[in-house]
């Protein structure tokens, strides 16, 4: 019976061997990238209904309106595109959808709900201050522009005949100078 006590005794005191320890790590971390994924599908999935959801109010959008570009990435956080600037994504408990837009200062949240119709409402009056913006843009009218075309070309013109006279000048006064030396030299 000793050598029973003896030989559980000295299993437990020996230290866990580095390839145990390995294995055991590498199985914890797939459990933990297994819930990750699974995070990440029900974000997307999430992502997906809410896109479904905002289906009639791009149908409204005509199409020769080109400022939305809407679709889903799946990269390391996924998120719903509404256009270059603006996205939904999920909060930190993965259960919260936030809309929000990048700017020059900053990312800025438009909307921030639990609620998939609070957030269509939001993209919705979004969507239509983007529409308006484009409407403004295309009618304001640009300032005319100063006719300046012709100067550059008289002045490169003015420059390149300065330079031949100044060439012709410099030319006529070495050959006189070396006629001049010539005869004083006979």
């Amino acid at each position: 019976m000793s050598d029973a006590q003896s030989s559980g005794t000295s299993a437990e005191a020996r230290p866990i061997r580095l390839r145990d320890a390995l294995r055991q790590a590498r199985i914890d971390a797939a459990d933990r990238t297994g819930v990750v994924v699974d995070l990440r599908d029900a974000e997307v999935a999430r992502l997906e209904i809410l896109n479904e959801a905002l289906d009639p109010l791009f149908a409204q959008v005509p199409e020769t309106v080109d400022l939305f570009d809407r679709g889903i990435s799946q990269g390391e956080t996924p998120r719903l595109w509404i256009d270059v600037i603006a996205h939904v994504l999920m909060g930190r408990d993965k259960r919260i959808y936030r809309f929000v837009q990048d700017t020059r200062f900053g990312r800025t949240v438009l909307a921030e709900s639990h609620d998939v119709p609070v957030i269509v409402e939001a993209v919705t009056a979004y969507v239509a201050r983007r529409m308006i913006e484009r409407e403004q843009a295309l009618a304001a009218q640009p300032a005319p522009a100063p006719v300046v075309a012709e100067q550059p070309r008289r002045r490169r013109g003015r420059g390149l005949l300065m330079f031949v006279l100044g060439f012709i000048i410099g030319v006529l006064a070495l050959f006189a100078l070396a006629l001049f030396a010539s005869l004083q030299n006979l």
